[in-house]
């Protein structure tokens, strides 16, 4: 298993443009991945569950990648999140 914080620096934290990036991303990988924050967690697949969050600016956020290409999937998500929500 994989496991990375990350600090969302966008002004509109992860809100639905962005979010639908994240969600097709993870989706590219066969492993489970979650997003956790605020003490929930939800499948980082999920549209309704990313954005039933309501992560906003400044936030800290941990993601957990767990399966065959979690090194992989690890890497597409903190891209997408580095090139989405660190500006």
């Amino acid at each position: 298993m994989k496991e990375q914080s990350f600090h969302i620096e966008s002004d509109t934290g992860i809100h639905a443009r962005p979010a639908t990036l994240l969600v097709n991303k993870a989706g590219q990988y066969e492993s489970h991945i979650e997003l956790h924050y605020n003490g929930k967690t939800v499948n980082l697949k999920s549209i309704m569950g990313v954005m039933s969050l309501g992560v906003p600016q400044g936030a800290d956020v941990r993601i957990t990648v767990d399966g065959n290409d979690e090194e992989h999937a690890m890497e597409g998500i903190a891209a997408t999140i580095a090139e989405q929500f660190d500006k």
